[in-house]
């Protein structure tokens, strides 16, 4: 075992002096190491029950023969995080995170890794940490939150009763009462925000990919179930570290594909773009951009979850959750038959698994047509940029408007409060990029103010930041290049026509290369808004969001 390099030999007598010291019994000193990488914290609510799963996965990995350690990692709240300089480090802290969990992990040299996460740059950090270190890991992720219920408005989530809910009290279509009552109710228990936001998202991918036990990713974070599921987790990790099944062993070119797959059919997150190719870069795994091109050409949407429809994720757990999806998938030939964490095969997984088709149907029985996710590409972005189709009115699939520029999310923020946004206009939000921002911002603020204020099929908003996975609407993000490296969207002025068509999965700037080519040679250079401390040092080394924004 790995932890031997601590604990055998004379010459560790020290080492196991300081680990007795811990509480570790002398029986217990020849039984695998087991790292609990925790993110527990109060501050975040998708993450205030993780003590209770620390406890069930520390009992399961005694259970199984294991020696447990809880370790802590950074947990940022991307709800609390938005709409101010907070947002600049939420997309920053997954390469902190994986650090932590390389660094602890390492340090240590133990045998295997429980990853315990939840929210949304906290998951594929671990998942990186676990392909970085290529020993035995389950991730559990902590699960979604109770539905919300207020005044009769049932299936409240964090989207539709706060940030929505501003817009609609704007609008005159509440009262301040009826808003703050929704503010009381709209988050009713601890869990990840209610709809396939990229937090739930990013746990469905983890299990498709095979890194968490079935029925993970969507089991309520306040269940019994949830916690059988911590504590099997904690014994099957001491099996994987008996059998030696690394991450490496399950997460190869065809899981990812299957994860990728199953992010198009389930219409999640735009974030799933960045998180899956910096995943693919970790396990030196060959998937870029373009596999996501080619397969939404390919695959369709089976199932809509809030924001894209009213069902949360108690819907989706209820209708069968991801091994159900699998079912879909699987029996549509489109799942390579991989093996899990939990020692089923996708295919044992899609054989057991129960399907409510009234919500997630049989793949060729669904009712839509395109992949919930796509990539545009034009002369606004030759590198690529993304759009969650799930989210967008079919009547909105080819939109052209007025470009009105903003070069920081609260210049734009300003605008829509002061109704200086109409009908027909193209809110261009630009200098958000990984590099420019620092830091990508999520743009969930100005997106579910313009949905509020019924703006939502009459206008479109594009970035070279990034949106929540609660976002829905025409918005474009993760145009590339962004504009501190002097991309087109640096060179738009207010008035120009842009037009977005998802059916032929183009963006472009309907201004002639000519004009664009005189705009370039007076744009003043970028000039960085962060010069010291971590965002700086993220800026200086982080790459483009069509490679996943790696550090």
């Amino acid at each position: 075992m790995r932890s031997d390099n601590i604990k055998k030999g004379l010459a560790r007598t020290p080492h196991r002096g300081l680990l007795m010291a811990t509480g570790v019994s002398k029986k217990n000193m020849d039984a695998p190491f087991i790292g609990i990488a925790s993110s527990f914290t109060d501050l975040v609510p998708g993450h205030i029950g993780m003590r209770e799963l620390e406890r069930q996965i520390e009992k399961g990995i005694h259970s199984g023969g294991g020696q447990a350690f809880v370790f802590g990692v950074p947990a940022v709240c991307d709800g609390i995080a938005m709409g101010h300089s907070g947002m600049r480090y939420s997309l920053p802290s997954r390469d902190l995170i994986a650090d932590c969990v390389e660094t602890m992990a390492s340090a240590h040299q133990l045998d295997g890794l429980i990853l315990l996460s939840n929210c949304d740059k906290i998951t594929p950090g671990m998942l990186i940490g676990a392909l970085r270190l290529n020993i035995p890991a389950i991730i559990v992720t902590a699960g979604p939150m109770l539905d919300g219920v207020c005044r009769g408005e049932t299936k409240l989530t964090m989207v539709t009763g706060s940030f929505e809910a501003v817009g609609r009290y704007r609008k005159g279509e509440i009262s301040e009462e009826h808003l703050i009552q929704m503010e009381e109710n709209s988050c009713p228990s601890a869990g990840a925000c209610q709809g396939m936001y990229t937090a739930n998202t990013m746990a469905c991918l983890t299990e498709m990919l095979g890194m968490s036990l079935p029925y993970c990713s969507s089991a309520s974070a306040v269940s019994a179930q949830k916690r059988r599921i911590a504590f099997d987790s904690g014994m099957q990790i001491v099996e994987l570290v008996k059998k030696d099944v690394k991450p490496k062993d399950i997460i190869t070119k065809d899981s990812m594909l299957n994860m990728i797959k199953t992010s198009l059919a389930i219409g999640g997150s735009t974030n799933t773009f960045l998180h899956t190719l910096a995943i693919a870069n970790a396990g030196d795994i060959d998937i870029t951009i373009d596999d996501f091109d080619k397969l939404s050409r390919q695959i369709h949407q089976i199932v809509k979850i809030n924001p894209s429809s009213t069902l949360t994720m108690t819907d989706f757990h209820q209708a069968g959750g991801i091994p159900a999806v699998t079912k879909s998938l699987y029996d549509a030939n489109l799942l390579s038959n991989v093996k899990t964490v939990s020692g089923l095969t996708i295919k044992d997984i899609a054989k057991s698994a129960y399907q409510d088709e009234k919500i997630i149907p049989k793949y060729e029985q669904s009712e839509y047509t395109q992949a919930g996710l796509g990539v545009l590409y034009g002369n606004l972005a030759k590198d690529g940029c993304v759009i969650k189709i799930s989210g967008v009115d079919k009547d909105c699939y080819t939109f052209e408007g007025i470009a009105k520029t903003f070069d920081s999310e609260e210049d734009a923020m300003s605008a829509l409060e002061k109704d200086k946004i109409k009908a027909g206009d193209v809110i261009v939000i630009r200098y958000e990029g990984p590099k420019g921002g620092p830091g990508m911002r999520e743009m969930l603020a100005p997106t579910s103010l313009l949905v509020g204020k019924g703006l939502g099929k009459t206008c479109a908003l594009i970035t070279d930041g990034r949106f929540s996975g609660a976002t829905r609407g025409i918005c474009v993000g993760h145009i590339c290049p962004e504009a501190a490296n002097g991309g087109v969207i640096a060179l738009i002025k207010d008035g120009d026509k842009i037009k977005i068509d998802i059916p032929t999965r183009s963006i472009e700037l309907l201004v002639s290369d000519e004009e664009l080519e005189g705009r370039r040679k007076i744009l003043k250079p970028f000039e960085a808004r962060v010069t010291s401390g971590y965002l700086a040092k993220y800026a200086n080394s982080v790459s483009d969001a069509s490679h996943g924004a790696i550090v």
